[in-house]
């Protein structure tokens, strides 16, 4: 059974294509990582983009990128420079995991990004996901994508009830226009943070609502994204957590060594030293910090 097949009507899905993609070339939101075919600039955009808000990615994005125009550039920066030309994104792995993306890069593809999935996959950082978003936004490759705003188009206008990642990756191959696979998964990312939000959606204004398979049925419950493949689930609050707490032990080291003593403090835990220490030793464990030989600890 094929992707077509399982979202059923082909006649449905061909003006689903046509409208969708009439509204997004009228609504497309102009932004800076749409204007470049350049893989490196597009890894870093997406890089970037997970789990984090395009507000806070649009501040860091083109500073980043004067900083590191090319794999060869991030490579040859120590880690900590590109640490804190990250900082402000949070999951600071991220920002490691693109440092050891660009070595890889350059030692074994010559400098460049690779245009082949699997090779894609092979590099750090690099999930199934952002390797074909590489693929379609750098190299307009045929594949569909399934992120969270992607997952709800998925689930909700094209089958019309809650799906697998496996079900949900094949929908979203079928459905994308043969030659246009670019505009599509740009499109398909503008409606899912504009209009098919995950909490009320806009459906008095979907361009694809005469053809969305959770509409046309009636809207049953429940929401068809409810355990859909690609959905997130909500975080738990950011205030008094250990990733806050190591968010700003690790801003505080963007200034200099920390001395042993003073971790508890620059955690914002000075009564709990306990977990200030294990919010140290995470940053080491996660390649974002390291202990120097007089006991400090520093950025890498």
């Amino acid at each position: 059974m094929d992707g077509h097949d399982r979202v059923g009507d082909r006649d449905r899905v061909a003006r689903l294509r046509a409208a969708l993609l009439e509204w997004g070339a009228r609504e497309r939101r102009d932004l800076p990582w749409r204007r470049t075919r350049d893989p490196w600039a597009v890894l870093v955009s997406e890089l970037m983009l997970q789990q984090t808000q395009v507000p806070r990615v649009l501040a860091r994005y083109g500073p980043f990128l004067d900083a590191f125009p090319t794999p060869a550039a991030c490579a040859s920066a120590p880690v900590a420079a590109v640490i804190t030309a990250w900082s402000g994104l949070g999951y600071n792995r991220r920002a490691v995991n693109l440092h050891r993306c660009a070595v890889e890069v350059c030692e074994r593809h010559g400098g460049a990004l690779p245009d082949d999935r699997d090779a894609l996959l092979a590099l750090p950082g690099i999930g199934p996901y952002t390797a074909r978003a590489v693929l379609v936004f750098a190299f307009e490759r045929d594949v569909g994508l399934v992120d969270t705003n992607a997952g709800r188009f998925v689930a909700r206008a094209l089958a019309g009830r809650a799906v697998g990642r496996r079900d949900a990756q094949a929908i979203a191959d079928a459905a994308v226009p043969p030659g246009r696979a670019w505009e599509w998964g740009q499109a398909v990312f503008d409606l899912g943070a504009l209009v098919c939000r995950k909490r009320a959606p806009q459906c008095d204004r979907c361009p694809v609502a005469g053809c969305c398979a959770w509409a046309r049925s009636g809207w049953p419950r429940p929401d068809p994204i409810d355990g859909s493949a690609g959905v997130s689930s909500p975080q738990p609050p950011f205030a008094g957590s250990f990733r806050q707490g190591r968010g700003r032990l690790l801003a505080r080291l963007a200034a200099g060594p920390v001395a042993a003593s003073d971790i508890a403090a620059a955690a914002g835990w000075v009564s709990d030293p306990p977990r200030a220490a294990r919010a140290a030793a995470s940053l080491v464990d996660d390649g974002l910090a390291v202990w120097r030989d007089d006991g400090a600890l520093a950025l890498p």
